[in-house]
């Protein structure tokens, strides 16, 4: 039962990485990003093919999140002019091409078959209890710091500017500010957040395929932004444990419902969950954070 919940803990410090790389994009400054999952997948693959290879970890890392930062920028360039919803479908296509691209590159990404044996963070440690207590260490600092950086973000001249932007681009556009500029800083940085945390999640799990980058990852991080409360950084923190919590809750149901067939039941655990999101949308549409804290 341990291992199991401290896996658990592990997988919401690293959909937190991507929630709050959401949040600064779209909580922040107003980015309606349906492509979070391309930025993670090319981290979690950067990472795999150059490990796996026999490079540094660091230097996977480093890797994964300069190229979704590339990416990222002439994204930024041609998608930022379009209107709000056209910039969504921009970005939500972005990231079929890449889990496209990666089952195409089949020399590279070994197709739909993904990449095993990616090299475990702390390895050298033979105990299965110490290796992952590290690895949870390390992204629960890891977020502490993602979290100091965006409380100060949000409180500079550079946050107050991207506030503004989300609230009204046309005026500040009318103060001579250059409302595209900002905004593709924020993605570039959201998209490098993004990269991290798939590479994370590429040396937990173990291996990378296509099957995990799917847009479903990506609306699962805009509903735990939105159930912690849109544009709350602290909101971004426990909307993702509270999501976390629903869905791992939702496999508990057999034992409450043992004469429910296994195959009716896959169905039920979906109907109870997306049922619990809707009454809390509905009752409280503000999210968790909306009333304690701003930012």
């Amino acid at each position: 039962m341990e291992a199991y919940l401290l896996a658990i803990a592990i997988f919401v410090a690293i959909f937190t990485l991507l929630t709050l790389g959401l949040n600064l994009q779209y909580g922040l400054t107003g980015l309606t990003n349906f492509g979070l999952v391309g930025f993670f997948g090319i981290g979690a693959y950067a990472s795999a093919i150059l490990t796996t290879q026999g490079y540094p970890v660091v230097a996977g890392f480093a890797a994964g999140a300069a190229l979704a930062v590339i990416a990222a920028w002439p994204i930024g360039l041609v998608a930022l002019r379009l209107r709000d919803d056209y910039f969504a479908i921009a970005t939500l296509g972005f990231s079929e091409v890449v889990r496209v691209a990666i089952i195409s590159e089949k020399e590279l990404t070994a197709g739909v078959q993904g990449i095993p044996g990616i090299p475990r963070l702390f390895a050298v440690l033979e105990s299965r209890t110490w290796q992952p207590l590290l690895l949870l260490a390390v992204l629960v600092a890891a977020n502490l710091a993602v979290v100091l950086v965006m409380r100060r973000i949000a409180r500079s001249p550079f946050g107050r500017v991207i506030g503004a932007i989300r609230d009204n681009e046309e005026a500040v556009r009318a103060l001579g500010k250059d409302p595209a500029r900002f905004k593709t800083q924020v993605l570039m940085v959201g998209a490098g957040l993004s990269a991290v945390a798939g590479s994370f999640y590429a040396h937990y799990v173990g291996y990378v395929t296509p099957d995990q980058i799917t847009p479903l990852v990506t609306f699962q991080i805009w509903m735990a932004m939105i159930l912690g409360g849109t544009g709350r950084i602290s909101g971004a923190v426990l909307g993702t444990l509270l999501l976390m919590l629903l869905i791992e809750g939702a496999r508990f149901l057999p034992d409450l419902l043992p004469f429910v067939s296994s195959t009716a039941m896959a169905e039920l655990r979906v109907f109870v969950v997306g049922l619990a999101l809707v009454l809390f949308t509905v009752y409280r549409p503000q999210g968790l954070m909306g009333e304690v804290a701003r930012r």
